[in-house]
């Protein structure tokens, strides 16, 4: 395995959004899809879906005048453009309703459903990148 692999920045919120769900399965022994769905009710998911962590990121970045802390190098412009539309689409895919079930079944409405498929994307996304940089020790959901 290659060592100091440096992960993307737009894979941060996706390797947190994993380890989470996969601290949600293992605590409570269940299975991949109720764990996505507890995490829709975190406080993760909400400070996601909101903006709020993207903002606080952004935040702290430029206090340090866009130098990462990890490897004491400049993010460039244009990645902050890309984490700047990754902020916006989470919060359009992830937005979240009370309630989103139909009332005489626990079938979600496709807007529930819609964050649920673009966290699971993610998660494979990750995975992916794992795979692919043969990291495959931090695969742990399986979803590929």
């Amino acid at each position: 395995m290659r060592q100091n692999i440096e992960k993307p920045y737009i894979l941060h919120v996706a390797e947190i959004i994993y380890k989470e769900v996969y601290n949600l399965k293992q605590k409570n022994n269940i299975n991949n899809i109720e764990a996505f769905e507890r995490f829709i009710g975190s406080e993760t998911y909400e400070k996601i879906s909101s903006g709020k962590f993207h903002d606080e990121w952004f935040s702290n970045l430029k206090e340090n005048n866009f130098i990462d802390k990890k490897t004491n190098k400049k993010i460039p412009a244009e990645t902050i453009r890309l984490l700047e539309i990754q902020k916006d689409s989470m919060i359009k895919q992830l937005i979240k309703y009370p309630n989103l079930y139909y009332a005489k079944s626990q079938f979600p409405l496709e807007i529930s459903q819609r964050a649920f498929n673009h966290l699971w994307r993610i998660c494979e996304s990750y995975e992916l990148w794992c795979k692919e940089t043969d990291q495959k020790k931090l695969i742990q959901l399986n979803l590929i």
